[in-house]
């Protein structure tokens, strides 16, 4: 089995209990994701299956998308509803406040890492840390909010839900407690849902148990997508038949040789495609000595 999976996380597994889970349905140990969820998450985690696990140090950076909801009036020591509750008294804000609320928190932020993170500090991740009753400083970090709208708010209960696309490493439930902190009542994150990430939507994902019905009627493989899709964002190169045959035992080409060569970026990776069009990998253009270099392989080679 070789392609991408895309899972519908269900609540209270870690993403590596998902891995195993899947290890145990199709009987494949070479599995991995594309990055963790928490326990509390639900939604979409792309797990690579065979030759698309080597994808995982190669991923274009990639932004994602959540639905949170949220609790004003209450603050906790984990930023969401799973820690230590604090009540806030004071009054629940109408919706519009809210609203301008959020105004400060689109585009570029600063954010500090939570204390129950995995970032690590002197050797140890922070939630150990915060397991042991201990808060160390934490630097602000840059994130990106590329969107975020209030898809609903009950100023009664102060029960809300946001919809947000964000850059990598961002935390959604820091987001929740910062927006709180500027309304003046504090707010925990209730829920969160992943409904995209590396370029693929929940549309896509299944259950673990219809991964399972998929896999005892022997239509699982059907499900898999192509590696390919993982780095649609990178920039495309279709070589000749002799290119195609140099290039697949490892030979570096010649730029000037390779039509299109010219007009692609050296910046990122290139998507490199055989004269059949087949994905055959990613490979790195160098100006400097005009080489095309392979950085990975996708298919499967025999010998």
């Amino acid at each position: 089995m070789n392609g991408v999976l895309c899972i519908d996380k269900p609540e209270k597994m870690t993403s590596f209990d998902v891995i195993a889970r899947l290890r145990r349905i199709t009987h494949t140990r070479k599995i991995g994701h594309t990055g963790t969820l928490d326990p509390m998450a639900t939604g979409l985690l792309p797990v690579l299956f065979g030759t698309a696990t080597k994808a995982c140090d190669l991923l274009p950076e990639s932004g994602k998308r959540y639905r949170a909801g949220f609790q004003l009036g209450v603050t906790s020591d984990t930023e969401d509803i799973w820690g230590s509750l604090s009540p806030v008294d004071t009054p629940y804000p109408e919706e519009p406040a809210v609203q301008s609320a959020l105004n400060s928190f689109r585009g570029e932020i600063m954010q500090v890492p939570p204390m129950y993170s995995a970032i690590s500090v002197g050797g140890k991740r922070l939630y150990q840390l915060a397991r042991e009753g201990k808060t160390v400083e934490r630097q602000p970090r840059p994130v990106e909010i590329s969107a975020l709208t209030l898809l609903q708010y009950d100023p009664e209960t102060g029960r809300g839900a946001l919809d947000v696309s964000c850059s990598k490493g961002t935390y959604i439930r820091t987001l929740c407690a910062d927006i709180g902190h500027a309304l003046g009542t504090g707010a925990v994150m209730t829920s969160l849902r992943r409904t995209e990430a590396c370029g693929f939507t929940l549309r896509e994902a299944l259950t673990l148990e219809q991964v399972e019905e998929r896999m005892d009627a022997g239509t699982l493989e059907d499900s898999l997508l192509p590696a390919e899709q993982l780095f649609t964002g990178y920039p495309s190169l279709k070589l000749n038949e002799i290119q195609t045959r140099m290039f697949l035992n490892g030979v570096r080409l010649d730029l000037g040789r390779i039509h299109g060569a010219d007009k692609l970026t050296t910046l990122t990776p290139w998507r490199i495609y055989s004269h059949e069009e087949l994905f055959l990998g990613l490979g790195q253009g160098f100006q400097e000595e005009q080489e095309l270099r392979l950085l990975k392989f996708f298919i499967e080679r025999n010998g």
